[in-house]
């Protein structure tokens, strides 16, 4: 597989990145201080919308799987197909309409849609890795690469959309309030009323969905000259493709395959959490409304730089031993909440890079392996990729979803007031369990269950040898 290839399918998967990374740090606190709508019914979208993109999964999965090989493919229709789609619906999910009542009948439709359009791209995509070659090496390397584009989409998302929308969030409250004005400065509101759609807020808002809608075409065309997909290497013109419901079923009883799924699912739901209530976090929480920008950066820019050596290290020591560096955030991220210092978050937020890294990378290094697995057990069958990464999408997008609806709700109950100069005390304190405490015991748990995961680097290797004696 040459490096072009691998390279201009990693570009391909940048885009969607770059557009859910926007979403995931900023759309929390774009729906509470730009659109006003209250934190009960921001984490109604949230979840609803992820639940969506959860439950197109399977249903996209099916479709998939029952395609005919085309001239481009069986994946890449798909891929093209959903790119304009997707476009529109991510540029009005940041517009804010000129009505007040029906906002969140707004954003809750067009952000459904944008998950649900996405899912349609990730599966295709995602299961794209099996079609590039046989060899393990060279699928892992193109995970690699494709990881370490994505995560890189993840950084220009955040930077792109942090960089334009930074001027939205200037606060005009003063560093120390004026003595017997508390409860007034209290509720103060820390920008101005963004309620007009062609107020500053919004206006920049727009122009970051705008640019970043640009990336999201430029990416899909990259994909779609530089990648040739190759049909099933392994399949015997006898074979038949796997019922859905019947390889959903035989999915579901796979061992590797759940335990990787559960471990995962817990895991990437911590990460989310961190992702979606960090800028609040230094808002309110933390005094670091003026930084917030620049730490989101330093995360993501971390996260770039580290798949390379989570790659070198995962290849020599083994990709559960790497799973070992995802725990690396816990203890600084206690840190940052229990001493909220400017330069300790500066430090939290490289060690956060390093982590989220190894969580993006790992799993989709290891599901080729869990595939494979399941293909030496199943030789007569073909067609079962696309139902083991949609179910797999599926069930950490549902966990997310239930996670980030979970702390909209928390902030709800807890009396979060949109925009105003200072939250309370219980506010405060759920903003700090929500990046400490409850990802920490999220990530421990996920790692447990991971250490009962069986294909280990000297079963993979047997495995190889099998299957290269059935192609």
């Amino acid at each position: 597989l040459s490096t072009c290839s691998k390279l201009c399918y990693a570009i391909g998967g940048a885009p969607n990145q770059v557009a859910g990374s926007a979403a995931s740090f900023f759309l929390q606190i774009y729906l509470l201080d730009i659109a006003h709508i209250t934190p009960f019914h921001a984490s109604l979208v949230l979840f609803i919308g992820k639940a969506s993109g959860a439950f197109t999964d399977p249903v996209a999965g099916f479709f998939i799987s029952k395609s005919r090989w085309t001239k481009i493919g069986r994946l890449m229709p798909w891929v093209l197909a959903c790119t304009p789609f997707t476009i529109v619906s991510y540029f009005f999910m940041w517009y804010l309409p000129p009505f007040v009542s029906g906002r969140v009948g707004w954003y809750l439709t067009f952000y459904c849609l944008f998950q649900s359009l996405t899912t349609l791209f990730q599966v295709p995509y995602s299961a794209l890795t099996m079609f590039l070659s046989t060899d393990q090496k060279d699928r892992d390397s193109a995970t690699a690469y494709r990881m370490t584009m994505e995560v890189l989409g993840t950084l220009i998302g955040a930077a792109l959309q942090g960089q334009i929308v930074a001027s939205a969030h200037v606060s005009h409250c003063t560093v120390n309030p004026p003595a017997n004005t508390t409860d007034s400065w209290n509720n103060t509101l820390s920008i101005p009323d963004p309620s007009d759609p062609l107020s500053h807020q919004a206006k920049v808002y727009m122009i970051a969905a705008g640019v970043i809608a640009g990336v999201y075409l430029l990416g899909i065309i990259v994909l779609f000259l530089g990648v040739k997909e190759r049909d099933d290497p392994y399949a015997l013109n006898s074979d038949r493709a796997i019922p859905f419901c019947k390889g959903l079923a035989l999915t579901m009883k796979h061992g590797p395959y759940v335990k990787l799924t559960v471990s995962f699912l817990l895991i990437s739901t911590a990460v989310q959490l961190e992702q979606s209530n960090f800028v609040l976090f230094c808002t309110h929480a933390a005094g670091l409304r003026n930084h917030f920008q620049y730490l989101v950066v330093t995360i993501l820019v971390s996260a770039v730089v580290s798949v390379p050596f989570w790659q070198k290290f995962l290849q020599r020591f083994g990709k559960k031993c790497a799973a070992c560096g995802i725990s690396w955030m816990i203890p600084f991220a206690v840190m940052l909440v229990t001493i909220p210092n400017l330069i300790l978050a500066y430090f939290v937020a490289f060690v956060s890079g390093l982590s989220i890294a190894a969580s993006l990378l790992l799993p989709w290094s290891m599901l080729p392996d869990v595939v494979d697995n399941f293909r030496l057990q199943n030789p007569h069958g073909k067609g079962h990729e696309t139902i083991f990464y949609s179910s797999y999408v599926f069930f950490t997008k549902m966990s997310a979803g239930i996670g980030l609806g979970i702390s909209a709700a928390g902030l709800e109950f807890t009396g979060y007031k949109p925009g105003i100069c200072r939250q309370s005390d219980d506010v405060i304190l759920t903003l700090k369990l929500l990046i400490g405490a409850v990802p920490a015991v999220l990530i421990l748990v996920g790692l447990l269950i991971l250490l009962f995961y069986p294909i280990t680097e000297e079963s993979r290797k047997q495995t190889k040898l099998a299957l290269e004696e059935l192609r």
